[in-house]
């Protein structure tokens, strides 16, 4: 498919796109799904549908058949580590993110990794843990933070990269009631593109327009969130009520 076939309003789109796991198991079959730009998608599901899954592939972490583009690129093996840089990705485990000495260390990583200046570096550092409300903490060894901080943490080395679609992995889990109300309201001021993968379908109302649900490796349905959290029966039926 030509870049002219993808829509000007379409951040992200995937077309066909499936992955199986070394054993074979099909973990995702013929996903069609679009990110449209300044949109909050919600990738919902139970556990096992597939949807950190799709988070890796969207961020080109994952290859397999069908196709993937990134702000009408195609995304391939050659050139994932490239548009990369217009896509971050948060882990469900913020301990995957964080493995440098002090968090400062941490957030530095990608904009390092990027060939930038270190002045343009250390203002990208002091940018992203501002906006997390973590700049006190920039010289604290990451394993001394609380869970909610380590989120944060985790966060910030995203933002640092100052992507253009931002992926997030079950964020508001282990979080107590009042830090995940802080993270949502946070996640509700941030101007891109944002995809959410969650079994919080309080998360997925309160934060995003559309939702697309997952289930066995198959999309069931893309729709207004709204109309899919109304629908009792489908969420019973793939387990979310």
């Amino acid at each position: 498919m030509a870049d002219s076939q993808i829509l000007s309003d379409v951040a992200l789109k995937i077309a066909n796109f499936s992955y199986r796991y070394p054993d074979g198991t099909a973990a995702l079959e013929q996903i069609n799904l679009e990110l449209h730009y300044g949109e909050s998608l919600a990738v919902i599901g139970p556990n096992g549908a597939g949807k950190s899954t799709l988070l890796l592939g969207m961020a080109g972490l994952l290859h397999g058949p069908g196709e993937i583009f990134l702000r009408g690129r195609l995304l391939t093996r050659s050139n994932a580590k490239k548009l990369r840089r217009e896509i971050a990705l948060v882990f469900q485990d913020p301990d995957d993110q964080l493995f440098m000495p002090v968090l400062e260390e941490d957030v530095a990583f990608g904009p390092q990794n990027l060939g930038l200046d270190p002045g343009e570096v250390e203002r990208r550092v002091v940018a992203a843990l501002q906006r997390v409300n973590l700049l006190d903490k920039r010289q604290r060894p990451p394993h001394h933070l609380s869970y909610g901080e380590k989120r944060r943490a985790a966060l910030a080395t995203a933002l640092a990269m100052e992507p253009e679609i931002l992926l997030l992995d079950e964020p508001t889990s282990n979080l107590d009631p009042a830090t995940r109300r802080e993270l949502i309201e946070y996640l509700k001021s941030l101007s891109i593109s944002l995809v959410v993968s969650t079994h919080d379908l309080d998360l997925a109302g309160s934060l995003c327009s559309r939702s697309a649900l997952l289930s066995s490796g198959r999309l069931i349905a893309v729709a207004k969130t709204d109309e899919i959290l109304s629908n009792g029966e489908l969420l019973r039926h793939h387990r979310l009520l």
